[in-house]
């Protein structure tokens, strides 16, 4: 899977925005399957218009607990969103994942101007159940005690 970086980078060298979305499209068609058994309604992501699932895994870490995830979703473009957020901010640490601004950084790539509504509605919903999830990896750490 490809790092956010690379795919900063990737994206300054592709002008017209045809070639980017279809970059999008290629990174989502990169993500590992994701188990029919995961394509439940707790998964579904909220707030969306196409349908995505997202599953995060939380597993301690000295520094903190780290979240992972594995997603789909039954839209082109929205799956290459879903590849770069987790390019982003799977197996970081809670902690950096509740300090993140995912959407500041798809406003780097440009990409926020070229969403639909719809679409930019939909990632602010990947991200706050992303982070809901940071959030509730953290509140379970510190009821957990030393």
């Amino acid at each position: 899977m490809s790092t956010f970086a690379d795919i900063a980078s990737d994206f300054e060298l592709l002008e017209d925005w045809e070639d980017k979305y279809r970059y999008v499209i290629e990174l989502g068609r990169a993500l590992p399957p994701l188990p029919e058994a995961a394509r439940i309604e707790a998964n579904k992501v909220r707030g969306c218009a196409s349908q995505v699932w997202l599953l995060t895994r939380v597993t301690p870490s000295p520094e903190g607990p780290r979240l992972a995830f594995e997603g789909d979703s039954d839209a082109h473009i929205v799956k290459g969103l879903v590849a770069i957020l987790f390019a982003m901010l799977s197996g970081e640490t809670a902690a950096a994942i509740a300090g993140a601004d995912p959407l500041a950084q798809f406003a780097r790539l440009g990409l926020a101007e070229h969403l639909t509504p719809q679409r930019s509605n939909g990632l602010a919903s990947m991200v706050a159940r992303i982070k809901a999830d940071a959030a509730q990896a953290l509140r379970a750490r510190a009821t957990a005690g030393p």
